[in-house]
Formats: C-alpha cells, sequence, structure tokens
C-alpha cells in the first residue's frame, strides 16, 4: 500500500519529531479484540505463503494510537521479530495464548496523524519475511476505510473528515492533502481497492486534517498522457480557485492564486488577453462552509402566473462605476442587492440570474466545471467563503423584498476539455461515466452524460444544495434539449433525469424552465419538450413572432396565437407556462432591434425604422422610440410570464454585435435621462397593469374563446391569411366571477397597427353607462401615452366610437362605468 504518508515516530535521525515506540508487554493488549469496533484491520499475505493481520486504533482520550500486529504461530519456530523501518531494535512478537497466535503491540503516544507504520518480520534465523510482493508490511495511522456516502467531503467539528469521490473507470485513487502555501500536495495518501472501495465509490477517513487546507484527487487515468494533477472533487461545497498561465513563446508555467489573477487579469466574462493560454486548477477547500442565520427567511412562493422577471449578469448589472457601488461591491452578489429598489421600481419580483457556478473565464459563464459552489469573483473578497455569504445575503434580501431568485443552470456540457485539453474535475475522474464518449455530432464541447444515473444523482444533488442551503427558488435549464438525449445522443420520450426532476420532493415547489437556447452553437430552436405538466420554457416563437410582425413581415394570426398565451406550444399546460421575451443576451439588444437590420441581422428580424445604426434623424429617432414601445407593451399584454433583459429598460446597446461577449456593464448614469425615465416609468405602468387585471393577464388557464373578439379596420373581419395585412383589433370581454373584486375593471380593447399609415378603429359597443378609457397609445408624446384609469385627464370615448390608430403603434383601452 505505497502512499507518501510521513514515516512513523521512531530513531533520532528519523524527520519525524515524536515520541518513538515503546516496547510492548510480554501479552498483546485488548486492542485485536475490540478491532472489529473500533479500529482498522488489514491483512497481508507473506512472501512464505503465510498471513499477517495488523491493528491500528486511537486510544482512549486521543492519546495517541497503538498498532497490533498479529501472525500464526504455526510454522514459526523460534518465534518472530518485528523490525520498524529505519530503527534496528526489534520487538518480539509474544504468544497470546498457550499455541495461539504471535502478535506485538507499538504504542505512539500523542503522535501527529496521520503516518505510516513500516515494518518487516524476521524469524529465528534471521530470514525476513515480506509481503507476497516482496515489499515491506505498511499500514496508515489515522486513516481509516471511510464511508462511500454521502459523496464529497464531511468534516465533523473535531476535524475528522471522510471523503468520498466516485469513479468506476479509474484503477486507483491517490487523495492530495495540500498545506503551507506550497503547490505541491503536502501529503498523499494512495487508496487500496480492496480497503477503500465500494462499489465504485472510493472512500477514506481521517481522524485529523489540521495542518491541511485543500485537497484534490489524483485518478491516474491520464498520466500516461503526463496528466495526473489533482483533481477537483465535484461535490466539493468551498472551492479554492489557481490559475497556470502558459504563454505561446514560453515552456514555463506560472501559477498563482486567483485573488492576484482576479485583481489584474480578470474582466468578468471577458477573456484573456491575447497571447495567453489558460489553464483552470482548483482544489477543494478542507473547511466547512460557515453557517448562516436565515433569521426569519422564506421563499416567497409566487404563483407562477404571478411573475414578471428580469434577467440579469451578476458582474455586468453594476460593474460599471455608474452604479455608485465601492469598488468592492460592484460586480457582486451584494450589489445586485444594492439595486433591489430598480427591481420594484419596474415592477419586477423575480430575477433570474445567469449562471453562478464557477465558470471559465475564456469561455464565459455558460461553460461551467463545477456545480455545489457559487462563483468567488462575485464576491467583496474573491473567496468562496464570502461568495456564499454574499449570494445569502442577496438572496435574503431579494426574498425580505418578495422577489424570488432563479438561476440559470448548464448540465448540458462543461468548460472541460476543448483545444487546451482542460482537466479540472469530472473528465479526470471518471469521463466515461459522466460524458458522452463521442460527444454528439456537430459538437465540439465536452457533453454530459445527462441521463447516467450517475450524472444524474450529480445534478438532483446539486439542485437540492441550491434550493436547501441558498433558499433558491428555480432554475431554467439552458441548452435544454441536450437534456432529453440518451449515451448515443439520440433523444428519449421519457428522459430520466427530466422526470425526476419533477418528481423530486425537495424541488417539487420551485420552478423550472427549459431555454432552448444553445450558448454551443448559438441555435435557439423551439421543440416539443415532455413536461408532465410541470417544465415551464422559454418561449422563442414568441420572439420571433412579435418582431415579424413589428416589422411589418407577419400574419396577424401567429401574433393573435402569441397574445392568447402560444396555445399551439403549451395546450395541454396554460399560459402561464409560457416565459415570453422580445430580447436576451444572446442576439441583438431590445434598442439595437430598432436600430439595425442588414443583411447579416437576417435572422433577428429586425428593423433599422429608416437608417442603420446611430442616427439624428428626429423621424427616425421618434419611430425607434414608438418601436421600443410596442415591444414592451406587447411582451407585457401577452399571456404568459413577460421576461425583461438586463438593460432593455435604459437603452443597453452592443453597437449591434449579437455575440454575448461584447455585452458590456451596465450604464447606470443612463436611468436619469429622460428617455430612460419615460421606459421605466412605462414597464413600472405595465408591471401594475398585469396585476391589476390579473383576471386578463395572469392567468392559469387560457382565456375562453366566446369572451375573445377579433376585428380588422373598423370592426371588419382580420384578413387572416393576407401577409400585407399589418392591422389587428382584440376585444376582451371581462368574465364575471363572484371573487373578484368590483375593481377589478371591465372590457379591453387593444389595436395593434404594424403599418406605415394610420389604421381606422370602431370601439365596440359597450353597457349602457360606460365608458371606453384610453389607457395607452404608443404614438402619443410621454407623459401622455400611457395612463393609469384614475386619472382625471384620462381620454374617455363611447362604444361606436371611431379612433385613429398611428403608424407602427399600439392603443389600449378599457372600459368602465361612470357615474351619472
Amino acid at each position: 500500500m505505497a502512499s507518501s504518508l510521513p514515516a512513523p515516530p521512531a530513531p533520532p535521525t528519523s524527520s519525524w519529531r515524536g515520541p518513538t515506540p515503546r516496547r510492548p508487554p510480554p501479552r498483546c493488549g485488548p486492542l485485536l479484540a475490540r478491532a472489529a469496533a473500533s479500529s482498522c484491520r488489514y491483512r497481508f499475505r507473506t512472501d512464505d505463503d503465510g498471513v499477517v493481520d495488523v491493528a491500528v486504533a486511537g486510544k482512549d482520550g486521543a492519546a495517541g494510537y497503538a498498532v497490533a500486529v498479529e501472525a500464526p504461530s504455526h510454522g514459526r519456530s523460534g518465534g518472530l521479530v518485528l523490525r520498524a523501518a529505519g530503527s534496528g531494535e526489534g520487538v518480539p512478537l509474544a504468544p497470546t495464548a498457550p499455541g495461539g497466535a504471535l502478535a506485538a503491540e507499538l504504542s505512539y503516544g500523542g503522535a501527529r496523524a496521520p503516518f505510516h507504520v513500516s515494518f518487516t518480520l524476521a524469524d529465528a534465523t534471521g530470514a525476513e519475511i515480506r509481503t507476497h510482493r516482496g515489499t515491506s508490511f505498511r499500514v496508515p495511522v489515522g486513516v481509516g476505510r471511510g464511508c462511500p456516502s454521502p459523496l464529497g467531503l464531511s468534516l465533523s467539528k473535531n476535524e475528522a473528515a471522510n471523503f468520498a469521490v466516485y469513479s468506476k473507470s479509474a484503477k486507483g485513487m491517490v487523495l492530495c492533502l495540500f498545506g503551507g502555501g506550497g503547490d505541491e500536495p503536502a501529503l498523499e495518501i494512495e487508496l487500496d481497492p480492496y480497503v477503500h472501495r465500494t462499489g465504485d465509490v472510493w472512500h477514506v477517513s481521517m481522524e485529523s486534517v489540521k495542518g491541511y487546507d485543500s485537497y484534490g484527487f489524483r485518478s491516474g487515468l491520464f498520466a500516461m498522457f503526463g496528466i495526473d494533477r489533482p483533481l477537483l472533487d465535484p461535490y466539493a461545497k468551498l472551492v479554492i480557485l489557481l490559475y497556470i498561465e502558459m504563454k505561446h513563446q514560453e515552456k514555463s508555467c506560472r501559477l498563482q492564486h486567483q485573488k492576484h489573477f482576479a485583481s489584474s487579469v480578470f474582466a468578468c466574462v471577458h477573456p484573456l488577453p491575447i497571447g495567453i493560454l489558460s489553464a483552470v486548477r482548483c482544489l477543494a477547500s478542507l473547511k466547512n462552509a460557515p453557517t448562516y442565520n436565515w433569521g426569519r427567511d422564506k421563499h416567497p412562493c409566487l404563483p407562477l402566473e404571478k411573475l414578471v422577471v428580469y434577467r440579469a449578469n451578476v458582474a455586468l448589472f453594476t460593474k460599471d462605476r455608474s452604479s455608485g457601488l465601492a469598488d468592492d461591491v460592484a460586480g457582486t452578489f451584494s450589489g445586485m442587492a444594492a439595486k433591489v429598489k430598480h427591481f420594484r421600481h419596474l415592477g419586477v419580483n423575480a430575477v433570474l440570474l445567469e449562471p453562478v457556478f464557477p465558470f471559465h473565464q475564456v469561455k464565459g459563464p455558460y461553460f461551467l466545471y463545477h456545480f455545489f459552489s457559487p462563483m468567488s469573483l462575485y464576491s467583496s473578497e474573491r473567496s468562496s467563503v464570502s461568495a456564499i455569504k454574499s449570494m445569502k445575503d442577496m438572496v435574503k434580501t431579494m426574498h425580505r423584498n418578495g422577489i424570488e431568485v432563479l438561476l440559470e443552470v448548464v448540465f448540458t456540457h462543461t468548460a472541460e476539455g476543448g483545444a487546451e485539453c482542460q482537466m479540472i474535475s469530472l473528465r479526470g475522474i471518471d469521463g466515461s461515466s459522466y460524458y458522452i464518449a463521442d460527444g454528439i455530432a456537430g459538437c465540439k464541447a465536452s457533453v454530459l452524460n445527462c441521463n447516467h444515473p450517475v450524472t444524474q444523482k450529480l445534478i438532483l444533488d446539486s439542485l437540492r444544495h441550491w434550493v436547501l442551503d441558498f433558499h433558491v427558488d428555480g432554475f431554467c435549464f439552458i441548452n435544454a434539449p441536450f437534456l432529453v438525449r440518451g449515451l448515443g445522443g439520440e433523444g428519449l420520450s421519457r428522459p430520466p433525469l427530466l422526470e425526476a426532476i419533477v418528481f423530486d420532493p425537495v424541488l417539487s415547489k420551485t420552478k423550472i424552465i427549459a431555454d432552448p437556447w444553445s450558448p454551443l452553437d448559438i441555435s435557439n430552436v423551439q421543440f416539443p419538450f415532455p413536461h408532465w405538466k410541470r417544465w415551464a420554457e422559454m418561449n422563442t416563437k414568441f420572439s420571433m413572432d412579435v418582431r415579424k410582425f413589428l416589422k411589418g413581415e407577419a400574419l396577424i394570426s401567429d401574433l393573435a396565437t402569441r397574445l392568447c398565451g402560444s396555445g399551439d406550444l403549451f395546450s395541454s399546460r396554460g399560459p402561464a407556462f409560457s416565459f415570453n421575451y422580445v430580447s436576451r443576451n444572446s442576439g441583438l439588444t431590445l434598442v439595437d432591434l430598432v436600430s439595425f437590420s442588414c443583411d447579416e441581422f437576417g435572422s433577428e428580424f429586425s428593423w433599422n425604422c429608416g437608417e442603420e445604426g446611430p442616427s439624428e434623424n428626429n423621424a427616425v429617432l421618434q419611430t425607434r422610440l414608438r418601436q421600443i414601445r410596442n415591444f414592451l407593451f406587447i411582451l407585457f399584454i401577452s399571456l404568459g410570464i413577460p421576461v425583461l433583459n438586463m438593460g432593455d429598460e435604459c437603452g443597453h446597446s452592443a453597437a449591434g454585435s449579437t455575440s454575448y461577449k461584447d455585452r458590456g456593464p451596465l450604464n447606470w448614469k443612463a436611468l436619469k435621462t429622460a428617455f430612460v425615465k419615460e421606459v421605466t416609468g412605462f414597464i413600472s405602468f405595465l408591471s401594475a397593469l398585469r396585476s391589476r387585471r390579473a383576471d386578463i393577464f395572469q392567468r392559469r388557464e387560457f382565456l375562453k374563446l366566446e369572451n375573445i373578439h377579433w376585428y380588422g379596420s373598423d370592426l371588419s373581419e382580420p384578413r387572416w391569411e393576407d401577409p400585407t395585412s399589418n392591422f389587428l383589433c382584440m376585444h376582451i370581454n371581462a368574465e364575471l366571477d363572484e371573487k373578484l373584486p368590483d375593481s377589478t375593471g371591465g372590457d379591453l380593447y387593444i389595436c395593434f397597427n404594424a403599418n406605415e399609415v394610420s389604421a381606422s378603429a370602431t370601439l365596440p359597443a359597450i353597457t349602457e353607462g360606460s365608458m371606453w378609457l384610453r389607457l395607452v397609445d404608443t404614438s402619443l408624446a410621454f407623459p401622455g401615452f400611457f395612463s393609469r384609469e384614475s386619472s382625471p385627464e384620462i381620454h374617455q370615448m363611447l362604444g361606436f366610437s371611431s379612433y385613429q390608430v398611428k403608424a407602427h403603434s399600439c392603443v389600449l383601452f378599457e372600459s368602465k362605468r361612470v357615474l351619472s
């Protein structure tokens, strides 16, 4: 059992500074008798075809260790002598009983564990007896067999530790302990497959890890290729992140700690300097995550249909100096919490965070390598411990303000592999189990085998960890089509992982959302997703159809479908399972959708409103402003869940780039401009409207067909199949419900005009004593283009009145009884 555990305290020349073993009494103590209950036992086959049993146990009161050695007396005339390595003094083995086995007990008083005891035996003639391999007998002290469950590190209050890691492929496993600030392991323990392996789980326990600060595993799977560095425990809760910078022109590598790297090079999601390849190296901390006082924190548990979601990147949200936050707060979880008033002003009650797990800093947040800890760089101290506390503080703050926290998660691929041959954790520990061996056709990334039982367990354990330990309210699964893949990349009708998530008791109350967007090939195609009436989905078709309509290139029937909750996609679930958006973090931002439309943006269905890029033409700018209002208006009055993208409320632009990497930090100074005050005020109004008219806009079920009426110009029939028809009116009858308060409101009449010219809309008849109140007209100047129903200056009209709906605008009327 080879290892680099230190030798035991023995002769003065030993490097171990400790007491020498005491000569045992004539008869062996009770150690072997109680070995099954309180010690570790080892059995060796000897080179003369005999056996030797060794037991190791701690003394009562933590006073050191005793090592008992026992060998059969049969055929051993003259007895045996034990010679410890490095010591010429022999310890005779005495019979435990007349005719019984020969035994000796070595005592190590107060010795620091772990260490190894190495010895040989000699018979009466002086001939040495060794193991059947010709090596000395060698047993660890302070190291136990361990337990295969739970996976990862289990640390007790007295610093005793149990380590467990899954690897079916590994023929051996080495636990590497680091301490003292060195780059090389201070201690390595090679696990014996006959002792430290149960099934496919390798495990070992240590009575103390005092003096060490981090650990990793070496599996030896890639040693033949010269890659055998310590790997990150997949279940580690605290991660120590380091980088090896390898310059193209230099063979030498320079290793530096994360803090120094972060302060000099890291820029959130931006790449490293050209000419440097970055190989990631991570270790797991030997500390427990600090306890956290959640106080009276509770999940808001908002009904799905009540959500208004804001998608954000933790770093980019407050990284800019214009955020007004201190340098150690900007771009962190604390920075998110500091801006909670911004979310409340918008009417947002759920934040959807881009991946917050440790990710590859060149490839970006959607290329992760660990699933159980937050990104250290999202905290003020740039450490795992600080990130955990900072994130929990943020979640607690959000919950206190009625805001849920949803996380984007990527369980379909990792940052490992690629041109740099990254070997960080899973790939080196057991790539054949965790990954699809040959990947998926057309995909060069390391694709996780999500529906393999072991990978599935890893994912479920991760999700439960974030719900139980971080109080997260839900998850959005990026690259969802890959979650339905089997071992060979084939589609599965009932993917085990997705079904397990649905019926998991811990995850039963969380929001689970499937997002078809893939960071691998930047595809974003809606597809039939198995849902068990629990999975919601990001509605890509909503985005595309609304863009096409406002560009004047869609059938009005497509718009009608999206307005009513996308029944073609969610007929068996309901509109609340449709997460609608008009822009996202990949592709054109909202302001760029109305500013760029050259040929390269064909798939974006954008329209520049008459002039490409930045413009000073007042007519163009007014049309762009109107289109931004239209996008937001349709997003919020459609059935389903509106999802705002970070920066859409303040004209955030990527200068026409569709690349995720070209997104910059949010400019908070823009919030003070008249344009942004107008847009944020409109979003706040629309959020309040959705809440006030929950009977229509916040529904679990679809509207009844008899309560929806469609019209073209002047109450004519809509031209559903005419591709040149860009005008549609929608009349929604308020459903009478005794459970709803009287103040809920009356009918709604909504007009959409994507034509270049005005269109005439005739308002339907309403009950006697009622009037139509104009709440929104996106063609009007600010502040008059939206009004609350209680405003004394609100525009009123009778039934059958005619109203001119201006070009590229939307109008909303609500009926209300007026006092005689």
